[in-house]
């Protein structure tokens, strides 16, 4: 079963997103997280059966009960998350992130 790798940009996406929704309601912010965890166990069970964003390959995940869209991508036999997405956000601010 493939790895996944967080990149570091996609880790503060998530924390921002848990401080966020636990800024607004206790537990909340454990309640993102677990349906950020619960989205990820998915694509590493079968990332081909999401669809590709773009022509680059990166595929993704709309999470249904928060706004937020995983960015993933296979690389060297791993599952490489690029970004935790709020809907909100300019939506390329992501594009520029690399497997570090």
């Amino acid at each position: 079963m493939s790895r996944i790798i967080f990149h570091s940009g996609a880790e503060a996406d998530l924390r921002a997103g848990v401080n966020y929704y636990e800024k607004e309601r206790a537990g909340l912010g454990r309640e993102f997280r677990q349906a950020v965890e619960a989205a990820v166990w998915r694509i590493r069970q079968d990332p081909h059966m999401f669809p590709r964003h773009d022509e680059t390959g990166i595929r993704k995940f709309v999470l249904r009960r928060f706004p937020f869209t995983i960015f993933f991508t296979e690389f060297h036999k791993n599952i490489w998350i690029a970004a935790v997405a709020h809907h909100k956000r300019h939506p390329d601010f992501w594009k520029n992130r690399r497997p570090e």
